[in-house]
């Protein structure tokens, strides 16, 4: 009896002693950190989330949770058992972090909507060597990903492509000088396989194409108008246009094509409607692709005139203008009829769901090619 009671007065002793300790050094030489492994994606693309624990102290934790949230627009693969999703995607990983480890978990997602997430916090949850209890600690860190627009099929926009004016712009502005090469690239989905170079791509590990110049086609311009005034509202047809300014920003820029683009839409870092002058290059894509991450619908659309204003509109020798917007408000009939009437050359994108196509005046109609989503 009395070695029974040693040996549970032994027994208490170290339960007191390990919980002291653990009390007052578990979270010590402990590093947990968040990062998304690429941190510009487009919409509907996979990316990983790398969660990384590591414990450089002796002291084995037998039980540490890791808590996060983010946006529920960052879908997880493992969504199951030890996260939720509500407003938000809430994770609770469980890890055994013996002494001197260290964990790399690696989490798959897909980003099923633009626009910029980050997580910059996250809350550990650790026990002793008895489980008898918890220990807390909320710890501050950042990462963060750009969701650019998703970039839609381009050959449902080449149809149009053929005919501006009443003009085929493919054997006018777009075409391909077949003497004229300007380097190698990465393949696109909506290149030609014949453009393929087959020694290029046997080299590299993946497909590269020929990329050509252009004879005429000196600049293209892109006004996206994101008004939205409607009792109900058409979000869905604003994240089309977007989408459609993107992949139009993505094809010409990546075939040297110098590229503006202007929107009424507020981009949510700098306050202001979206602005790019005419330029060329990767820097100048990206920047776009960045800008049009941010733009947020929250903040409504610049006035009309502001954002489209006409000095912007001048210098039109061999330009092509790219109007894209889910409505037809006045502001817009009347910048595109003067457009018309002054016999410029563009094309109106017009997104719409349902069976009945929108109506716009009958003048307009040779330039207005109308995107149906539902049959997309």
């Amino acid at each position: 009896m009395i070695k029974l009671l040693g040996v549970s007065i032994v027994c208490f002793l170290l339960y007191i002693v390990q919980r002291k300790i653990y009390e007052n050094i578990w979270s010590k030489n402990l590093h947990v950190s968040l990062s998304f492994k690429n941190p510009y994606m487009f919409a509907g693309e996979n990316n990983e989330l790398l969660e990384i624990v590591e414990n450089r102290k002796r002291l084995p934790l037998p039980i540490l949770k890791v808590k996060f949230k983010t946006d529920r627009h960052l879908i997880f693969g493992d969504n199951k058992e030890g996260a939720r999703t509500t407003d938000f995607f809430y994770r609770n990983d469980v890890f055994r972090v013996n002494a001197g480890e260290r964990i790399t978990q690696s989490l798959l997602f897909t980003a099923s909507k633009r626009g910029v997430y980050s997580i910059d916090s996250a809350s550990l949850v650790a026990s002793d060597l008895f489980l008898s209890g918890q220990m807390t600690e909320d710890i501050s860190l950042f990462t963060q990903v750009y969701v650019y627009p998703k970039l839609i099929d381009m050959s449902l926009l080449k149809k149009s492509l053929t005919n501006i004016n009443g003009e085929a712009l493919a054997n006018r502005s777009l075409y391909e000088d077949p003497f004229e090469y300007r380097g190698i690239r990465t393949y696109q989905p909506y290149d030609e396989t014949r453009l393929i170079n087959w020694k290029a791509s046997a080299k590299t590990g993946e497909l590269m194409v020929n990329q050509r110049g252009f004879t005429q086609l000196k600049a293209v311009r892109i006004i996206l108008d994101i008004e939205d005034n409607n009792i109900l509202l058409k979000e869905e047809m604003v994240e089309e246009s977007i989408s459609i300014a993107a992949s139009l920003c993505n094809y010409f820029l990546k075939q040297g094509i110098r590229t503006l683009l202007l929107s009424n839409g507020i981009d949510f870092e700098t306050k202001e409607s979206i602005s790019f002058q005419t330029q060329s290059g990767a820097s100048h894509l990206t920047s776009i692709l960045r800008s049009l991450s941010r733009l947020d619908l929250t903040l409504g659309a610049a006035n009309f005139n502001t954002a489209f204003r006409k000095s912007n509109f001048e210098n039109d020798e061999n330009m092509i203008t790219f109007f894209i917007a889910p409505n037809a408000y006045d502001n817009l009939i009347d910048l595109v009829t003067d457009f018309k009437n002054k016999q410029k050359n563009f094309i109106w994108y017009y997104p719409y769901t349902g069976k009945d196509t929108p109506t716009v005046p009958d003048n307009l109609l040779t330039n207005v090619e109308f995107l149906n989503r539902d049959r997309n």
